[in-house]
């Protein structure tokens, strides 16, 4: 070892632990300790090979629930074992190995397996890993050589109020609505089932799948009912913790007040394992949504589908403070269909596919279909009058009872999970949106259509998301109190692409396209959990103002970092070497 310099052991280190002590750690957990395999591995020659079983898997893939289901099943998996289609007569053209997974997993059920998964980590100098359901672009859930701990299983109940009592009398809480306490690794899917059966809303993610308690809250969670009642963070109302240390400790404004913050938007994985939160509910409503669509008629009118695209994110700002919000997405070639025309005057569904085109779905609370409308009616005016003979324009509009209504028909769909892909992107403020330099800067994230970018948005800022940023406990990068949109930009590759050819994507999403929003935002940030991993200003754009007090509270509770994973504070002191050991 160099002096100077501090490794985190690997498994081909003389120091690793031994099978007699990781036997050890598997009776003082009483057997929860696994030895991590692919889920793939049966596809491959070896000792799990599997036709069968591959098959199988091969099957159930691409569904959120089976990856989430396994210890180091992802939503966005990497390639050092993919499933293979041996059915088709597709064959290994690689070796399946664990690459950058986790080692071993304590499948944690209660918070006493967390503290020991901690402290034989601590003890034996290795990298941890924190998972939930595995939803991770930044490959955070992931780490060579790694001990890893899994809460999915964690699962002590889920407990409404009718009205919020701190767990300590806490007087600094000053919520007086209802509330739930989530015991654990459950989903978002499992929790808004329950407030929809009470009538009342909690902030979940548009995702169904997506755990509670893990990253997407931990980094500020986004979701369809951010607006109206802020971000997944600034929901919860206290928490339990197990720190570095091996201590659990209750956290909200009155005691582990630090810690409270720093679980709040600072990041997960960073701080401590969250095994418990309570979070805000708040009375149902009626909702009306808008789903508009349109698309170039033909190739010659591309310039009028941009700008298009430019009017209606000029309008975001407005209609996010008249109510509207929700998600949508552009492209200028999309791999599947984005825009659908249903012509009824041929006599039968006549359905033309635009792979060019944009569409959005928005929402307003409180209001009718027709209020709605009438608040959207200048921007769906000025849309036909400028390009109604280019484009085509489809726009409905739906009345929902509940929330719950609206969340099933037109937002909580679990999707399949996805490729991998180079992703980046960018806070918008007022300024950025109806900048004179929006549509040059929307030409170069889009890119040329045979790049097959995909922009999608995230239009949930503004209302509530700002009004917290007056919480003096919420860790959430202070750029989303002023950004109106999320906006995402995410390039894939041909399966065949070779290793160039994929860093040729990330260079291209990176420096090119990141960098064309920030030149339009400079003086945002990015979502730290849809941000760019490569992003070299990181600190800055995924914490902003937070990152020194955050940098504090990580050294006063992990002085030792035991807690690391990429572009979460702290991590600017490692590296991975060259066989992706972690050294500083």
């Amino acid at each position: 070892m160099v002096l100077g310099l501090r490794y985190v052991q690997a498994p081909t280190d003389s120091c690793w632990p031994s099978l007699a002590e990781w036997s050890s750690l598997n009776r003082t957990i009483a057997g929860k300790l696994i030895k991590n395999v692919q889920p793939a591995a049966a596809c491959y020659p070896g000792p799990y090979q599997d036709d069968a079983k591959c098959e199988y898997i091969n099957s159930q893939w691409r569904r959120q629930d089976f990856q989430s289901s396994t210890p180091i099943g992802l939503s966005y998996p990497t390639e050092s074992c993919p499933v293979l289609n041996l059915t088709a007569g597709q064959q290994p053209a690689q070796s399946c190995t664990l690459g950058d997974q986790p080692v071993y997993t304590v499948n944690a059920m209660d918070a006493s397996d967390v503290s020991k998964g901690i402290k034989f980590a601590k003890r034996h100098n290795l990298r941890l890993v924190i998972r939930d359901t595995g939803h991770d672009l930044l490959r955070r859930s992931t780490g060579y050589g790694s001990l890893q701990i899994w809460i999915r299983y964690l699962r002590t109940g889920i407990v409404f109020q009718q009205t919020f009592t701190p767990s300590n009398r806490c007087s600094k809480s000053t919520w007086k609505g209802s509330a739930f306490r989530i015991g654990g690794g459950y989903t978002w899917s499992d929790v808004l089932d329950e407030a929809a059966a009470r009538g009342v809303i909690v902030v979940g993610g548009g995702t169904p799948s997506v755990g509670c308690l893990g990253g997407w809250m931990q980094g500020g969670g986004h979701g369809p009912a951010a607006h109206d009642f802020g971000l997944g963070a600034d929901q919860v109302l206290e928490a339990k913790v197990v720190l570095a240390s091996g201590r659990v400790v209750a956290a909200n404004p009155c005691q582990y007040s630090d810690i409270f913050f720093a679980i709040r938007g600072g990041g997960g994985g960073t701080y401590g394992v969250v095994i418990s939160t309570t979070v805000k509910a708040h009375p149902t409503n009626k909702v009306a949504a808008q789903q508009l669509s349109f698309a170039p008629l033909n190739s010659s009118y591309m310039p009028d589908f941009m700008k298009a695209v430019e009017l209606i994110h000029n309008a975001y700002p407005d209609l996010s403070d008249q109510g509207f919000s929700g998600y949508g997405s552009w492209a200028l070639r999309s791999p599947t269909p984005l825009v659908y025309n249903y012509n009824y005057t041929l006599g039968e569904d006549f359905q033309s596919n635009f792979t060019t085109g944009f569409t959005h779905t928005i929402a307003i609370f409180g209001k009718s279909a027709q209020e709605a409308q009438s608040i959207f009616a200048p921007v769906a005016s000025n849309l036909a009058s400028s390009f109604g003979r280019s484009l085509f324009i489809n726009t409905t509009y739906s009345s929902f009872p509940t929330y719950a209504a609206y969340y099933t028909a037109l937002s909580g769909i679990a999707s399949p999970i996805s490729s991998s892909a180079a992703l980046g992107s960018r806070l918008m403020d007022r300024n950025a949106l109806t900048s004179p330099q929006l549509g040059e800067t929307l030409q170069k994230v889009v890119g040329e259509p045979e790049q097959y970018t995909s922009v999608n948005i995230v239009f949930v800022g503004g209302g509530q998301v700002a009004r917290d940023g007056a919480d003096p406990y919420s860790g959430v990068n202070p750029a989303w109190r002023t950004s109106y949109v999320h906006n995402i930009v995410a390039r894939g590759w041909a399966p065949d692409a070779d290793e160039e050819g994929r860093r040729e994507v990330y260079r291209d999403v990176t420096d090119v396209k990141v960098q064309a929003m920030k030149a339009l935002a400079p003086g945002t940030g990015a979502y730290m959990n849809e941000g760019d991993r490569f992003d070299a200003d990181y600190l800055h754009d995924f914490y902003g103002q937070h990152a020194a007090q955050l940098a504090y509270i990580k050294w006063k509770y992990d002085p030792s970092d035991l807690f690391y994973c990429p572009t979460c504070i702290g991590s600017e002191w490692w590296r991975e070497d060259e066989t992706g050991r972690l050294c500083r």
